[in-house]
């Protein structure tokens, strides 16, 4: 499966963005699909994942609470919105997908084998 990330842009702090994950070439429903982060500087970091076949979502403790993870399977489309953004949330955002991910490993980034090329959200202060 090919992935696209979009969305990214500058937003003053308090305020919110929605990015995208278009996923193409594949049955998308059998995808886990992530959401990571890279700030300057710092290591990719797991936000949110969708797991395949259900419902559930997945958030680190950093963005619980102020970023929604949803999926439209019709769409082929994942979504991130994020509310409240801080400047501390300024990267490069980046979507992931594994198919028939084990539930213990979503928020494990080396088990993700297809990427997006990643959307810069910028937070100004």
């Amino acid at each position: 499966v090919q992935l696209q990330a979009s969305g990214g842009g500058t937003v003053q702090a308090g305020g919110s963005r929605k990015l995208s994950c278009l996923g193409s070439g594949g049955a998308f429903n059998i995808y886990t699909v992530a959401w990571f982060r890279q700030a300057p500087g710092k290591d990719r970091e797991f936000l949110a994942a969708s797991r395949y076949g259900t419902s559930a979502t997945y958030y680190s403790d950093s963005v619980k609470g102020r970023f929604t993870i949803s999926r439209d399977n019709a769409k082929n489309t994942v979504y991130l919105q994020m509310d409240n953004l801080q400047p501390e949330d300024t990267a490069v955002y980046y979507c992931a997908a594994a198919s028939f991910l084990n539930d213990n490993y979503y928020y494990v980034e080396r088990y993700y084998n297809f990427w997006g090329q990643g959307t810069l959200v910028t937070v100004s202060s």
